[in-house]
Order: structure tokens, then sequence, then C-alpha cells
């Protein structure tokens, strides 16, 4: 049985809006896109590699999507194992909005709650979610990640979409690894560890 992982770049303050550029989510007149690339190294590199090494197939929301959608099938270095993954292997878009997509071996979710159960059954290894902000406020909501893998960078925004929005439900994670790049990002793996535990200190 598979697994649903999210890996997904935040800021120090939670804010994961357009890391990758100025213009690529501006929703909520958003001004600061961009905030990954003065610290992206070649120690994010080798573990986003890794990541993408372990992939069955990945589950988007559809801004990403249409992102990914318009700049990954031009990358057609076999040797690029982001690229080859995400041209190669099953793409499940959760969309509202959207029933059809033209990027290979890409599938419409109507259901997102029920099909996710289903996926997992298919897939012996991991369906993975790379930023789809919007999708994982549903997914949160429900309980339904494995693991967490965040990249937090020493920048604080102060607006902007969150990783954890107010629909989080509460509960316990398990820290399974954690180590910053030369950039000074944080690469932290969380696991769920079932009911938030509270207590008197």
């Amino acid at each position: 049985m598979g697994e649903l992982t999210v890996s997904t770049f935040v800021t120090l303050d939670g804010v994961m809006q357009a890391p990758g550029g100025p213009t690529e989510d501006t929703s909520g007149g958003f001004t600061h896109g961009g905030w990954v690339a003065p610290h992206f190294d070649d120690d994010m590199g080798s573990i986003i590699d890794a990541i993408f090494a372990n992939a069955d197939a990945f589950l988007l929301g559809r801004t990403t999507y249409d992102i990914f959608a318009a700049y990954w099938p031009r990358i057609t270095d076999p040797d690029n194992i982001v690229a080859t993954s995400l041209n190669s292997l099953p793409k499940f878009v959760a969309s509202r909005t959207r029933t059809s997509f033209d990027w290979s071996n890409t599938s419409h979710v109507r259901d997102v709650v029920q099909e996710v159960r289903a996926l997992k059954q298919r897939f012996p290894r991991e369906i993975q979610i790379h930023g789809s902000c919007g999708l994982l406020q549903t997914l949160i909501a429900n309980d339904l990640i494995d693991e967490y893998r965040l990249f937090t960078f020493p920048v604080l925004i102060g607006t902007g979409k969150r990783l954890f929005g107010a629909g989080t439900v509460p509960a316990g994670l398990s820290l399974v690894q954690s180590r910053p790049t030369a950039s000074g990002v944080l690469y932290s793996v969380y696991r769920r560890a079932g009911p938030l535990v509270t207590g008197e200190a």
C-alpha cells in the first residue's frame, strides 16, 4: 500500500505561496514571489532528486499542475530525474474547474478525499504532492497525509497562502530527520504520530 507524501517550500512564518518566481501566483495581491531562488543550492538539489526517485505517481492541485505543465515537458534531459519522473509517471489533478488535461499520463480527480484512498491501494510506493496549497488544505483537514517533507527557508513574508490554514486538524507529528543545507534552508521530515497530546508544563 502506498503513502501520500508532501514536499514543499515554506517560509519561516509558514507561507508557501509563489516560491518560484514573482509572477508564479499573485492572487490576493501577493508581491513577494521568488523567495526560493537566493537560497537554492546543490544540497537542496540532491534532496529533491532523492525524493523524486521514490515517486510512483503525483497528485497536484490545478494551479501547480498548470505551472509544472508549462515548464517540465520542455526538459528532455534523461539524467534530470525531476523531469523524467514528472513527464513519465501518472499525474492526478484535483480540480473543480477543469476535467481534461493535455500533459501526458494526466487524469482528473473528482473527489479527492475518496480517490486518495484508492490511489494508495493502487500504487506500492509514494503518491507525491508538490506545492498545491489549496489541495493540501483539503488533505490536511481530512488527515490523509502520511509524511511531510518541508524545506523551511530563512525568510519572513507575513502575508500569503500558508501550509497549515484554518482547517488544520490538531495532530501529533514525529520528526524523522532534520538537517540544514549550506544556504541555511532547513530540511525536515515529519510523519503522522496520532492525535494531539496535551498536558500541563
